[in-house]
């Protein structure tokens, strides 16, 4: 796309999550994801209703009266976004493409962090890392990323998450809130999320559209592989083709669940044709 439509779906999509980040997920975000810990601020008078176990007795014996310490949360957090780029993110049955939703939840979730004052960076992979964009502050920063997730032409079709996980393992050394945007349509990194989850706050977002679910009876049929690019011509009357897709499927989706879950990692799933506004909303309302 040239460069004026760009800036125009990019403007787009900041005017609609940037309203959403402001209006309701700002304080659902600061509630769920909390500082690394308290920090002295100051010293005050005591006042009625202050925790005696905070009184400064060093500063109370010098002024002979109750003094206070006061703290604060260290609030300043890293948000990483390790999006999937491969071949697969760019289907569609309904409004729009995987990928779009993706694009809007990431830009949503980057503003929210944004109003916190907190840093934002962002993994892109297929096979392999295709973009490393560092944490950093600031709505440019932001739009930057907006713009790589509109625009990025990836080298390769094909997913492997392990190879994001431990480049991002690599890189984050302190401990980071992690979002995992992709359709999960990959197994056999459990083990590799395991780790990454005992240091990190880690969230998968699995966005699926609903005629991936099952495959509908429509005679014989060319497909095509998003990822490969190989093509097959697919018996969709028959029955047991259709069983043992639906069972492909669900044992993908099992192992979604399983591993984020065993890894003390978050879940969360949205079909492209519901609200991700409702669903991330309850999920942040649900942590916090």
């Amino acid at each position: 796309m040239d460069t004026k439509e760009l800036l125009k779906k990019v403007r787009k999509i900041e005017i609609k999550t940037r309203r959403l980040s402001d209006h309701i997920f700002g304080g659902e975000y600061h509630s769920t994801f909390k500082g690394r810990g308290m920090t002295f601020s100051e010293v005050r008078q005591y006042q009625f209703g202050d925790d005696v176990r905070s009184i400064d007795w060093n500063v109370t014996a010098r002024y002979n009266e109750p003094y206070v310490k006061v703290f604060e949360e260290e609030r300043e957090l890293t948000l990483m976004l390790l999006v999937d780029i491969s071949g697969s993110e760019h289907f569609g049955t309904v409004n729009q493409f995987k990928k779009d939703v993706i694009t809007e939840i990431s830009a949503t979730l980057a503003f929210s962090a944004l109003q916190n004052n907190d840093k934002v960076g962002m993994i892109m992979f297929s096979d392999e890392v295709e973009l490393f964009i560092p944490p950093k502050k600031g709505k440019s920063h932001i739009l930057r990323i907006i713009r790589e997730l509109l625009e990025f032409k990836p080298k390769s079709k094909k997913t492997d998450l392990v190879e994001a996980l431990k480049y991002l393992s690599n890189v984050m050394k302190k401990r980071t809130i992690i979002f995992v945007l992709s359709d999960f349509m990959m197994d056999e990194y459990e083990n590799t999320l395991k780790i990454v989850g005992n240091k990190h706050d880690v969230t998968g977002i699995r966005v699926y559209d609903p005629r991936e679910e099952e495959i509908m009876n429509l005679g014989l049929v060319q497909m095509e592989d998003a990822e490969t690019g190989e093509v097959h011509f697919v018996n969709t009357s028959s029955k047991k083709v259709r069983n043992a897709y639906q069972q492909f499927y669900r044992e993908k989706v099992a192992y979604f669940k399983n591993a984020f879950t065993k890894s003390g990692a978050g879940i969360l799933q949205c079909r492209v044709d519901e609200s991700y506004v409702k669903k991330l909303l309850g999920y942040f309302k649900q942590r916090a």
